[in-house]
């Protein structure tokens, strides 16, 4: 699955990734969890623009790859979030308008 790249090229070799399906009034939300090293606060804003890289980060990259998926997501009126700390993972999730 295409969504879990980030997923597994920033978590740990032997870590887990958790995609989940939640179905909510009125919208769909996707969410992707790893295990990995996390995302130190100050730098989980700027994640989303184009070129940036975390600090440190030993993962090839060009930095766009977030970037455009936030505006492929906003595209479609939904959003694109981050919740992450140091040391505990990252959950990324994509919450979109439901269209029935």
């Amino acid at each position: 699955m295409r969504a879990t790249a980030n997923a597994q090229k920033y978590g740990r070799d032997d870590g887990h990734i958790q995609v989940r399906l939640e179905e909510r009034p009125g919208r769909v939300l996707i969410s992707v969890t790893d295990d990995g090293p996390g995302i130190p606060l100050q730098e989980q804003a700027r994640i989303f623009e184009r070129f940036y890289r975390v600090g440190g980060s030993a993962a090839a990259g060009t930095g766009l790859g977030l970037a455009i998926a936030r505006g492929l997501v906003e595209l479609h009126g939904g959003t694109l979030t981050v919740e992450s700390a140091p040391g505990a993972g990252s959950t990324f999730t994509v919450t979109l308008p439901r269209t029935d």
